[in-house]
Order: structure tokens, then sequence, then C-alpha cells
């Protein structure tokens, strides 16, 4: 149990919020906790919820969903797709026996041809399993599968999460694609939010997780703006919190990154330690995700000479990874966008000074420059350096910027604040749901006045495919 959710549980009988206990069915078609933060936001919002007093069901496919055991009331319940993607043969071919019906052919023929066919392939199966459970969910949350199976009846009231727009990240990596050849397997492959701005506009009701995507939403998918409201997500403030007794290593620079994704900017930031090294020889970056083997950031780690001073590291433990960040002398976000950014929630809830981009909600988490952070244009490398060799060479800096950070972090981003706010949003939507159709058992009045009054709101300031 965290500290954040330590205070006295609910009554058996009532949930923490006074109103009964919901039944929650919370869907992701990708639950890797490890890389994305599809992953990361099930397991914490899983966990707050049944802190809360809730029954929260997660149905999940490949790869599964790792959930944080010891929490009456939370289950995983597998989905299983034919998982196309999965290491060490992604790509790969079915064999016959591994037919099971048409959503097999679809999802294999889709690859086959280019495209990506898990939101749509998971929200069928998704429906034809919730449509055979129907009035065991008061409602069902989906995080941002955003299919066509999820349309019209599903067998409870559906809250749908949108973290950002994926069409973000299709311009972003067509503006990074060199040939005709690659600009037309990004568009085949992020064929799938076509299907996705479809369905955003006939949803009900969408959470998102910053300001910023709030805004996205409305202009990139054309979702009405008073169907959207912010929840904002938050740190594990247990698990990332300074520890003195962790050593920092001098030069020590991390960060979170898939160096295949133009939108995390990393690219940038190995220019920028290069500049860095000019005057920090000892500099050096750690880079938790996987090393590439081939394009720009490999190209820019031989150009620039830094074989010696850049490390990747993947498949760490949670505990290693908090260690990891406590040892770095500064944390950097070098992304150009962003719908939340909780690697800079957590570096920040560690206490460790953070240099960030403004990139798209990157500011709401990050805070303003010189008073949590320091803030750099995206894909600006010379800012970047200006920024860490400022950091690197003033330790009252770095220690004054990470306390602040740690107090934001405490103050707004946390993941039982998030899940209160979240479970206000699905007591409306089943109210709502309980006056279109008369028949269904109505939640308290009082809890739609509460959820229609409540919004974690958008603050006054302004872990892709694994």
């Amino acid at each position: 149990m965290t500290a954040e959710a330590s205070q006295a549980g609910p009554r058996p009988d009532l949930a923490a919020d006074g109103e009964r206990p919901l039944s929650i069915a919370l869907l992701t078609y990708k639950g890797n906790p490890f890389c994305g933060g599809q992953g990361v936001y099930v397991r914490h919002l899983s966990r707050e919820l049944a802190h809360l007093g809730h029954r929260v069901e997660v149905i999940g496919s490949q790869p599964y969903p790792v959930l944080d055991e010891g929490h009456e009331g939370l289950s995983l319940t597998e989905l299983p797709s034919l998982d196309l993607y999965r290491q060490p043969d992604p790509f790969r071919t079915p064999k016959r026996d591994e037919y099971r019906d048409w959503v097999d052919a679809l999802e294999v023929a889709t690859m086959w041809t280019g495209g990506f066919p898990e939101p749509l392939t998971f929200s069928l199966r998704a429906r034809r399993h919730l449509r055979a459970r129907r009035g065991e969910f008061d409602v069902v949350h989906d995080n941002q599968t955003l299919g066509y199976g999820l349309l019209g009846d599903i067998g409870a009231p559906l809250v749908t999460t949108i973290h950002h727009p994926i069409t973000v990240d299709r311009q972003l990596e067509l503006d990074a694609a060199e040939g005709w050849q690659r600009r037309y397997s990004v568009r085949r492959w992020y064929a799938f939010t076509r299907m996705q701005k479809r369905v955003a506009r006939r949803l009900p009701s969408v959470l998102t997780v910053s300001g910023t995507s709030r805004q996205e939403i409305v202009d990139h998918l054309g979702v009405r703006d008073d169907r959207i409201h912010v929840v904002h997500i938050g740190a594990d403030t247990d698990l990332f919190a300074p520890n003195p007794g962790v050593a920092e290593v001098p030069g020590r620079i991390i960060t979170t990154s898939s160096a295949d994704v133009p939108l995390k900017g990393l690219v940038f930031l190995v220019e920028a330690l290069a500049k860095v090294r000019t005057e920090h020889p000892a500099a050096h970056l750690v880079v938790v995700g996987k090393r590439p083997e081939e394009g720009p950031v490999a190209q820019a780690i031989e150009r620039y000479g830094l074989d010696g001073a850049v490390d990747f590291v993947k498949g760490i433990s949670d505990a290693e990874l908090v260690d990891l960040i406590r040892s770095a002398e500064v944390a950097c976000v070098p992304s150009l966008y962003e719908g939340f950014s909780l690697p800079a929630a957590e570096a920040m809830a560690t206490g460790t000074p953070l240099v960030a981009t403004t990139g798209g909600a990157i500011p709401e988490v990050a805070g303003r420059d010189g008073e949590t952070c320091l803030a750099v244009p995206p894909g600006d490398a010379g800012a970047l350096a200006a920024g860490l060799s400022r950091l690197l060479g003033d330790p009252e800096l770095r220690t004054r910027l990470g306390r602040a950070g740690r107090e934001r972090v405490l103050e707004r981003f946390t993941w039982a604040r998030a899940a209160e706010g979240t479970v206000s949003r699905y007591r409306e939507a089943i109210a709502r749901s309980a006056v279109a159709e008369p028949g269904r058992p109505a939640i308290a009045a009082s809890a739609a006045q509460t959820a229609s009054t409540t919004d974690t709101g958008i603050s006054s300031e302004s872990r892709a495919t694994c």
C-alpha cells in the first residue's frame, strides 16, 4: 500500500467516497508497465481504485498488465490476441492451429498489409467478452483502445481515457520520415487513427491527463469540449522518493526514452551531451530504454564519439529504476511532445532536478522555469546543453529545484488523487446512463451532483508500441 493511499480504508459496505462500491472493468489492449505509459496507468490506477473500496477487473491483452498484489477486489482477466509483435519473433506468421475465429484472421491480414490491428481486434474481443457478462459491471473504462467494437451496447456505461491523440505521433513520424516508401509505411501503420477519430467523436465521456491533451483531443479528434474531463495522473510517491543513502554519480544524466520514436527527442539529447562534455568531461547519459542498432540516435552516438558516454538499460526492476534516478545529478525529458510525462513526475518525486522541454503538456507537469525545473524549447540541442551544463555546475540550484519539484508532485500529481477524480467521472457516467435507461439501477443522486461539480481540472499553468 502506498503512503498516498495509507489513510483509513473505507467501510466494507461503502466506498471511500461514502457511496456504493463500484464494479469496474478496466480495458487495456497493451499492458506492459515497463514500456509505455498505458501499462503504468493501468497498474497504478487499478491499485488505487481497489484501495478506495471498488472491485476492479483489468481485462487486457499481450503484453499482459502487471498488477500490484495484495489488494482485495483487484484481478486480471487475460483476453489473448495472437501476440504478433512479441519478442524475439515480431511480425510472426501464426501456425494454422492458432487461429480461433475471424477476428484472428483479421488481425493477421492487417499485419500482413502493414497496418497495426490491435486496437480494432482487441475492441472486438472485448465487446464479445463484455456482452457475455452483461450485468456484472457498473462501468467499463477503456484505456485508449478507441476501437469500433466498443461502440453501442457493451453491457455497461463507457468511460474512455485518451492520454493524447495518436495523430500527434503519426505527424511527427511523417515529418521525420525520409523517402516516399517510409512515408507510405508510416501512413499505413497509423491507419487505425482514422478509426480512433470516428470512435472518439461518439464517446459520451472522455478522460484525459492534461489540459494540453484536452485541447489536442478537441482539435485533432473533433470531440466536443464538454465531453472531456481532465484527471491528472501522477507518480508513486512512496516508491519515487528521495534517499540520501544513494550516492550521486558525478556527471550522470538520466532519461527515459524510446530511441526509435522521434516524438521522444532523444537524438537532440545525444547532440546536447556532446556539447556538455566540452565543459563537463565527466558528463554521461543513462537511457532507460532499448539500445538502437540503427537510425538517427545510433548515428548521432557514432558521429559524436559517445559510445562510452551513453548507456542503455532495459528490463530493470522498479527499485533499480528508482535508485538509478536517485544516482543522477540531473534528469532530462527531451521530448518534442508529451500528453503528460510520467518520467518528469517520477524524477521530480525522487528530488532529482529536472531539465525538460516545453513540448505538449510537459510544462503542466514540470512547472515554471527556474522554480521547479529548467525549461527549454523542444528540438533545440543547444538549449538542452545550456540547461544541463548549468545544473551540472551548480549544486545549490540542483538542491533547490529538486526539493521544489518533489513538493509540486506531492501537491498535484499522485495516483490517489487520480483515482478519486476518476471515480467521480464513473458515477457521473452511471447516473447519466440511468436517466437514459430508466430500467437501470441508479447511483445516488448526490454522487451525480458531486461528479458534475468536481473535476481535477486543468492546471492554470501551462512509456508507443512495445
